[in-house]
């Protein structure tokens, strides 16, 4: 899906995907680097948090595991 969504926004520049990919490899080459900054998305707060307590919750040794989801709510009593 990503490249075919990029060749459509190239050729709508009027360009290929090849003469696209030519640019940004000469691009590296001025820059002696990538050209653009690459970085990880930025998470709001909240996700985080919530991020890092799962973490702990799994590496918790007093949390209970179960060895699939339906085990899991038949503790539950669903």
């Amino acid at each position: 899906m990503t490249k075919k969504q990029a060749v459509e926004f190239l050729e709508g520049l009027g360009l290929s995907l090849s003469e696209a990919i030519n640019m940004f490899l000469k691009q590296v080459i001025l820059h002696d680097g990538i050209p653009f900054e690459v970085k990880y998305p930025k998470f709001k707060p909240e996700v985080i948090e919530a991020m890092e307590e799962a973490k702990r919750i799994s590496h918790d040794s007093n949390t209970k595991k179960y060895g699939s989801f339906s085990e899991a709510l038949e503790d539950l009593d669903i």
